[in-house]
């Protein structure tokens, strides 16, 4: 693994404005995630994981603190250049799968390529390559409301990949699959980030795939631990 950091976070913290007062989510969060590292997110519900992982993400700003995405502060980045780093520097797996039901899916994996202005032909090899690595060539012309709950996340992840990002941000992969299912989906992220060398971060309450990663931390009433 190369020890470079890719993530550096510091005293970043988070709060929400609403009635009847404001509400701290992240407390003075520090934390180092090196370049082709895995590493899991754990905490009850309500502890801050995926506020922090939308913000490692740009979904999300922080309210004090910075993030560094390659040496490059977030905090600086207006909402176009944001979503430039979403569409070819970070790839999202989220706990529904969020694919389009009218297309198939091969053309759900190939719309990362379409919005970052490649042509059909690119677009559509490069969604075949990203389903061959997830081992789902056999399903690639049919539609997406075919498919199996594990098939639908591996279509999910292979959309995520297609464009080679730096990052992988997963938020609860596994939370709507039975367990061998589930387990079968952190064998397909470990294999990733091994053979791509794409840095993943994990939000999850699953034990067994918090396991697989290379390290994990803890979210505590928005602060951070390690494990």
């Amino acid at each position: 693994m190369n020890k470079e950091a890719i993530y550096r976070l510091v005293a970043v913290s988070k709060e929400f404005q609403g009635p009847p007062e404001t509400v701290s989510v992240l407390r003075n969060v520090d934390l180092t995630i090196d370049r082709g590292e895995s590493l899991a997110i754990l905490g009850a519900s309500g502890s801050g994981k995926t506020t922090l992982l939308h913000m490692l993400g740009t979904l999300d700003h922080v309210t004090a603190g910075q993030i560094f995405l390659n040496g490059v502060d977030l905090n600086t980045l207006g909402d176009r250049k944001r979503a430039e780093l979403r569409n070819q520097d970070i790839g999202f797996v989220f706990q529904f799968h969020h694919l389009l039901p009218e297309f198939s899916t091969l053309e759900n994996v190939a719309m990362p390529a379409f919005i970052a202005g490649k042509g059909r032909s690119e677009g559509i090899r490069l969604a075949r390559e990203a389903l061959d690595m997830v081992e789902l060539t056999h399903r690639l012309e049919h539609k997406v409301t075919t498919l199996s709950g594990g098939e639908r996340q591996r279509a999910a992840i292979a959309r995520a990949i297609l464009l080679r990002p730096k990052v992988l941000l997963a938020d609860e992969p596994t939370g709507n699959l039975d367990a061998e299912t589930g387990a079968m989906i952190g064998k397909l992220l470990v294999s990733l980030n091994n053979e791509l060398g794409m840095t993943f971060v994990v939000v999850t309450h699953n034990p067994e795939l918090a396991g697989m990663m290379h390290r994990r931390v803890e979210l505590r009433s928005g602060e951070l631990y390690a494990h």
